[in-house]
């Protein structure tokens, strides 16, 4: 019979409690987990009381190593610090890891503003998980634009290979769900429910961690019903496929509280329902919602790290060719409008003439080259309408998924492939007047514009630019290239290609570049300019080596322009970010953005005046509207005199960003979890990867494997005993410690957790069952008792915590976190030949004895401090370190 509480080890699962013995088996607690085992299965491990009274303690070496393993343990998987990353974490994504990570299973939405690093947060609550097996199956959906993203950074980050869902892939025959346990999938993929897709995916195993990035795409209407992503996710939800949800989004509440509290009851279907007003759920947000401002995070010191940017603009004026193209254009699209009004395919007409003013407002080459592509369509035949009715409807999808590359890609083309629509009576002359008009257009004011500014005010700067459209690219690529060269600039789109850019010996070529390949010439400095689309609007860092933006061209829609400053104003940034746009006054797009920034204004001043502390509300009021708002007054506005665009406005925006918009976006934001960097600044560990080496060393010493110093590292030998499974090499050099290190294949060489070198290390010295040793007092001048403290309550399951009590005669027991101990203990000179034999027992055991029982209660009192959140805490003694006299060292 094993008696309650006594220690067992177990071949698999290690040390733990025996909880209930059944007869044949035998219930045991082990770390974060409750197993039924078989009793043979099961051997005594004496209490830590019972080796006390012997002659002889533990090896010291291996008992320090343990401790050391557990410290490291207990803090990565509350705070995930020693994450392989190779950038320095920031005090608000760790306190983000440890929020989602103190339950299991775990539900959470994080709707964290751009550029705090959503991804790095990601790896850092999954890099722990994945340490301790909390999770073996992990599933990733994101947009398609997102996915190599995803699989790019966390294999280069953290080390966490995933594979990416393709179709052919996935049949029958082939097993994929049963064979992948680590994927990431296109929501427009995975959404659509083709050759029996959804099927396979519920037979296979569940998965114990699902993330959806850009989760506001999961969206439900009452009048309109669920989205396809919606349904999938509820699909895996209600048939028992998912154990823990992760959501990332930006903008939760798009305008409808239906729509917002049908996501947040995906998540947490027992505790938000659609049939209840949001009102009366608010206060349950703070047990699901985390939202951090980007205004508002700080670094370890407490200091602030984003500045607002400096927002400016260039004003300039259309030469007498561009007025009068313009002018032309903008009779022809009135034209237009009316006589679409009495057609059959009205919508389509008016999707045409609204691309053609887009494009004709970002360049004059935009609409140049649309207009010569429609000419020549009109001339050669008369294509159907079903391509043209096909596009609308994917017009239509993207701006709901706010997908603005292919959007803009939709804009560019189909004033071309429109062709068998009239937009107006005898429209081949008009369309060939203005075709005329536009090249007699030699030279693009706006484009003299900036290259003055990049001589003046941004000389010698790197310089992102963004614009909607290819034509506009190729354009400014190819002046930049007659004024500073044909390596000065690179570019970002969604082909990949960009065409007619003429060299500086004048001939035109097409150019072809991987958004990966423009991104690490930016950053490195190798091209000075980077020319993006929307595609660089997501999903790509450029502020290694740039503060400075210039939108070419205002879209209509201002989330666009957040996102483009997200680009450069993020983690990372060392610098205020210089931002600025262009303005024609004389034209009806620039009088609405003038109308726009004014409204935007005045709801950040409503904001500051009903918030406690000043936040950036911006993209939750504009997440909150919807796109055609954008898009209707920028169309609309265009058909107003300037008299009467004032009130014109005013009324059909009266909604946006209005009174019950401010009263929704502040309750939100006061009743979510978030980053207060005064609340949290004593609970956030002081540790890093180089706090990892002391362990690391002393395990391969304890293995009888030398560490050798190189230049660029540490050398090894693996120890036989680490040698388990696929990935781990007989023989390491270079390895390094530091995140920081730049130098060549540097994340090849990190160690930390979540490496397999790491992780045996640690798994091998938690298991040992050495316990107590005596230390020379010269070395260890107080003695150390180590607790761990769980969570007797299982559900949901909290991880354990290590806890070091310092008894000190003169001051009193001093508590040391699990930091603080594993610090502590690395700066002990431990490589002695004496500390890894046998230690004696001390002299007076009754001393001993009661310093274990008075360290306890001390522990007791003070558990508040460690604000755990633990409902039924329990206290177990794990070690004891106790200095001795020992006169030759």
């Amino acid at each position: 019979m094993f008696a309650k509480d006594e220690l067992v080890r177990h071949p698999q699962y290690g040390i733990g409690n025996v909880m209930a013995d059944m007869g044949i088996t035998v219930v045991v607690r082990f770390e974060q987990k409750i197993e039924e085992c078989a009793k043979e299965d099961l051997t005594l491990v004496p209490s830590l009381f019972q080796r006390m009274e012997k002659d002889e303690w533990d090896i010291p070496l291996e008992v320090v190593n343990r401790i050391q393993a557990e410290a490291i343990r207990s803090i990565n998987d509350a705070w995930g610090i020693f994450a392989r990353s190779r950038i320095e974490l920031l005090p608000h994504q760790l306190w983000v890891c440890r929020q989602v990570n103190r339950d299991w299973p775990t539900r959470w939405l994080v709707a964290d503003d751009v550029g705090l690093g959503k991804t790095i947060e990601a790896g850092l609550i999954l890099t722990p998980l994945l340490a301790n097996e909390k999770v073996k199956r992990l599933l990733i959906i994101c947009p398609a634009s997102l996915v190599g993203q995803w699989q790019e950074r966390l294999r280069t980050m953290f080390d966490i290979r995933a594979a990416i869902y393709v179709t052919q892939a996935d049949t029958k025959n082939t097993g994929f769900w049963e064979t992948s346990n680590q994927v990431i999938a296109s929501l427009q993929t995975l959404r659509l429910d083709r050759q029996d897709r959804h099927k396979r995916l519920l037979e296979s195993d569940p998965w114990d961690l699902l993330i959806v990035d850009e989760a506001h795409h999961l969206n439900a209407d009452e009048q309109q019903g669920q989205t396809l992503g919606y349904q999938l996710i509820r699909k895996l939800e209600k048939n028992g496929r998912v154990n823990s949800m992760l959501f990332f989004t930006g903008t939760p509440h798009r305008g409808k509280d239906f729509g917002f509290l049908s996501l947040l009851r995906l998540l947490r279907p027992d505790m938000f329902s659609t049939d209840i007003s949001l009102e009366k759920q608010l206060l349950s947000l703070q047990k699901l919602m985390i939202r951090n401002n980007k205004y508002n995070v700080t670094d370890l010191t407490g200091k602030r790290l984003f500045q607002e940017p400096n927002v400016s603009s260039e004003t300039y004026e259309y030469s007498g060719a561009e007025q009068r193209f313009y002018n032309m254009l903008s009779n022809f699209i009135m034209m237009g409008m009316a006589y679409a009004s009495g057609l059959i395919d009205c919508r389509a007409v008016m999707l045409v003439l609204i691309s053609m003013q887009k494009l004709a407002s970002s360049s004059v080459a935009a609409i140049r080259r649309a207009i010569r592509g429609r000419l020549g369509r009109i001339q050669q035949s008369r294509e159907k309408l079903q391509n043209l009715r096909e596009q609308m409807r994917r017009y239509e999808d993207f701006e709901q998924m706010q997908d603005d590359d292919e959007m803009a890609k939709i804009e560019e083309n189909i004033v071309t492939i429109s062709s068998e629509l009239r937009l107006v009576e005898n429209e081949e002359p008009a369309l060939q007047k203005l075709l005329n008009a536009a090249e007699a257009v030699k030279k693009e004011t706006k484009i003299n514009k900036i290259l003055e500014v990049l001589e003046t005010r941004f000389q010698d700067r790197s310089v992102l630019f963004f614009t909607e459209y290819k034509a506009t690219q190729s354009l400014l690529m190819s002046a930049l290239i007659r004024r500073f060269g044909d390596e000065c600039v690179t570019f970002i789109n969604g082909d990949e290609r960009a065409d007619d850019v003429i060299l500086s010996d004048g001939n035109a070529v097409t150019r072809y570049k991987s958004k990966k390949e423009a991104e690490r010439e930016f950053n490195s400095g190798k091209a000075r300019f980077l020319v993006s689309t929307e595609a660089g609007g997501e999903g790509i860092d450029l502020q290694e080596n740039c503060y400075t933006l210039i939108h070419v061209d205002m879209p209509w829609n201002p989330m666009r322009m957040h996102q483009r400053v997200g680009r450069l104003n993020r983690y990372g940034q060392t610098k205020c970010v210089d931002v600025l746009s262009l303005r024609n006054p004389a034209t009806v797009e620039t009088r609405v953005w003038d109308k726009l920034n004014e409204k935007i204004e005045r709801i950040n001043t409503a904001f500051t005046q009903v918030m406690n502390e000043p936040e950036d509300m911006l993209q939750l009021v504009l997440g909150m509207t919807s796109p055609t708002f954008f898009r209707k007054i920028f169309t609309e506005g265009s058909q107003k005199g300037a008299e009467n665009l004032s009130d014109w406005f005013d009324e059909e925006s009266a909604t946006f960003g209005g009174e019950n918009v401010v009263n929704t976006v502040r309750e939100l934001v006061g009743n979510v979890n978030k980053f207060d960097f005064r609340q949290v600044s004593d609970l956030i560990p002081r540790a890093d990867l180089e706090d990892l080496r002391p362990f690391f060393e002393t395990a391969l010493t304890l293995n009888g494997r030398r560490v050798m110093k190189e230049e660029g590292g540490i050398r090894f030998r693996t120890p036989d005993d680490w040698k388990v499974g696929p990935g781990i090499r007989q023989r390491y050099s270079d390895m390094i410690f530091d995140r920081k290190d730049r130098s060549e294949n540097a994340s090849k060489r990190l160690l930390g957790v979540g490496h397999k070198i790491i992780d045996q290390a640690i798994k091998q010295a938690k298991d040992r069952s050495a316990a107590i040793a005596t230390i020379p007092d010269q070395i260890l001048p107080h003695p150390i008792i180590v607790f761990r403290i769980i969570e007797r309550v299982t559900d949901p399951v909290k991880p354990d915590v290590i806890v070091g009590v310092k008894v000190q005669e003169m001051e009193g027991e001093k508590m040391l976190k699990d930091w603080q101990l594993l610090k502590y203990l690395n700066t002990l000179p431990l490589r002695r030949n004496f500390m890894r034999e046998n230690s004696l027992s001390p002299e007076d055991m009754e001393k001993a004895r009661t310093a274990l029982s008075e360290s306890e209660a001390f522990l007791k009192k003070r558990l508040d401090d460690l604000k755990l959140g633990f409902r039924v805490p329990d206290i177990e003694i794990l070690a004891v370190l106790w200095p001795i006299c020992f006169p030759e060292i």
